[in-house]
Order: C-alpha cells, then structure tokens, then sequence
C-alpha cells in the first residue's frame, strides 16, 4: 500500500556562513590548543583535538547553497525530512542526502539540455560542468518550456498529420515530484505525447461538415487549424489531469507546428488549391450576374434600347462571357446590319 507524502519545508536552517565559520575557527584554534595539551600532558585534550581533526569536516558535508527558485529534497537513512526552498547558505544533518531521480535525465526543454553550436554542433562549456550540473539533486522551481518531437497522429478523419507542442510547466509540490513518479520530466514528456494523440483525434485538420468536436451531440466548425486556442487549451487540460498527482503545474501550452504528414501533404494542397478556385469562381459568378441584372435595369428604365428576349438573352451571355472569363475579352467589330 503506496503512503502519499505531504512537503514539508524546512526553516530555520539558513545559518550556513555561521556553521562555516565556527568549524574554521575551532580547526584554527585546535592547533595551538593540541601543541599546549601535549606540552603539559593533558592526554584527553590532545585526544580530543585529534578526534576533532579527523572528524571534523564532517559537519562541512550539512552546507547548502540554493539559488532563487531552487530546491532540494532532503532524507535522512531513506525517511524524507523536508525539502529547502530559497535562495541562500543553508546547514542541515550532514548525513542527509539530496533525492532526485530526474537529475540526470536530459529533455528538450529550457534549462535542461546542454548548448550546441549550431555550426560545428559541439557542445559548448567544459565536460566537467555539463556533467556537473546532471549530478546536481537540486530541483528547478522555474517554469520550464518542453518541446517534445513532431508526432504524427490521425485527425478525426483519419488524415494523418504532423503535430508539435510547446509546453510551460513548473514543479509546484517537490515531495510529490520526487516520490510520488518514477522520473518526473520522463513521465511529463509522456502524458505530453498522450495528451496530443488523445486531443489531436477529435479535431478535423480544416472545417468539416458533421463534425462533433465538443462532445455535445452536435456538428460544430471546430478544426486544428481554425482552433488553435481551444485546441491548445484541451492539450493543457488533458496533461494537468495527469500530472496533478505528480506533483506538477501546466503553466499553458502552444501548438508549435501543425502541418500534413508529407505523405499526404501533396494531394490535400491540390484539395485546397481546387476549393479556393470553386469559391473565387461563385465569388466572380454572383458578382457577374448581380451587374447583368443592373445593365438590364437601367437599359430599361431609360429605354436606351428595345430589345427582344431572344437578344436579352445574347447580350446576358455576352456580358458573362467578358466578367467571368479568365482572359480580356477581344471585341468583334460587326460593320453591317445589326440583323
């Protein structure tokens, strides 16, 4: 039976620089202290002071430095006694240890992958200070940015697309991060690709007709790429319900890239390029028509002409031939009888 665990923040232990302090002061001291005792035969003070050189340092090993927004989950022989928070010089138990699982674990996010040049494609920065800041259990309170990998996944309609997501998320209860998952960014990167799939599916990739996106019964213009907001927003409600229990915060997430698979990206280009040209085409046919209509009307009303149906009908498909056609209209110049 698994034993939830409640953060505990410890105070009061911000006496760092005065422990520090002490311990140099008493080895300083301890020198002439031994020399005095062995001239004047005190065993159990040299004793003492011997003891004190040798052990010591031990009380160095409780020092802790935090930055802002930084924290450390601290336990003692297995049992977790509280986590310190704060920017600071902190003294705790020396044999207390750090706990975090995820420290060596390396994400594509801000903060937690080491800088490439983008030309040689080495990394920057010594080895030695990549590899220390992996060992380092200290736990990052700032909100971080996940960029997971592109994924391809269906659309309501089974046309696979490719999509990408940006994720804001912070560590807002440590003890549960720590102790409650495995690896905590390990499982935020897979409820991040769970979420995607399980969101991504509901959507057409454009406006559809009899389409359910909301779940109400009822068709709606919900689509990948008319809704991104709303999209976005149900990929951070789907991954906040899922790592709640772990102790993390979704901060919001964006749609970074959403395109077809290439597979198919050819043939759905061709689909938009055929209904742009159907729309334009009713576009310059009901505009056609609507000027037919009015040349009628003032012909009419200021009896410019008589003409019959018979030439009514000539001249509409005349006037439509010249507004919807793709190229200038080239006049024929009739030299004899109108007849």
């Amino acid at each position: 039976m698994s034993t939830k665990v409640t953060e505990k923040t410890m105070n009061g232990h911000k006496i760092g620089g005065l422990v520090l302090f002490l311990v140099i002061a008493l080895y300083i001291a301890a020198v002439p202290l031994t020399i005095a005792s062995g001239a004047s035969g005190m065993g159990w003070l040299t004793a003492l002071c011997i003891l004190w050189f040798s052990l010591g340092w031990i009380l160095l090993c409780g020092l802790k430095v935090l930055k802002p927004n930084e924290a450390l989950v601290l336990t003692l022989f297995g049992r977790y006694v509280g986590t310190l928070k704060g920017d600071g010089f902190f003294w705790v138990n020396p044999f207390c240890t750090a706990f975090n699982p995820a420290s060596g674990t390396r994400l594509g996010q801000s903060g937690d992958v080491a800088v490439r040049n983008p030309v040689t494609g080495a990394v920057e920065g010594s080895q030695a200070a990549v590899t220390a800041e992996m060992m380092s259990k200290k736990i990052s309170l700032k909100v971080m940015t996940l960029s997971n990998s592109r994924q391809k996944v269906n659309d309501v309609l089974g046309n696979p697309v490719e999509v990408a997501v940006a994720v804001m998320w912070r560590v807002q209860d440590t003890a549960k991060a720590v102790f409650e998952v495995d690896n905590f960014k390990e499982y935020l990167s897979l409820q991040c690709d769970t979420a995607v799939r399980n969101v991504v599916k509901v959507y057409p990739y454009d406006v559809t007709d009899n389409v359910d996106t909301t779940g109400d019964g009822e068709a709606d213009d919900g689509s990948l790429r008319g809704s991104t907001e709303v999209v976005a927003n149900r990929i951070k409600e789907e991954i906040q319900s899922k790592v709640s229990s772990a102790g993390l915060e979704i901060v919001d997430a964006r749609i970074t890239y959403l395109a077809y698979a290439p597979e198919i990206a050819a043939a759905m280009l061709q689909r938009q390029q055929a209904a742009a040209v159907v729309d334009a085409r009713k576009l310059i046919v009901d505009g056609a028509v609507g000027m037919v209509e009015l040349a009628l009307e003032r012909l009419n009303e200021k009896h410019t002409v008589e003409l019959d149906e018979e030439r009514k009908a000539a001249m509409v498909s005349n006037l439509l031939v010249v507004l919807c056609g793709n190229h200038d209209a080239q006049p024929v110049v009739n030299s004899g009888s109108l007849y």
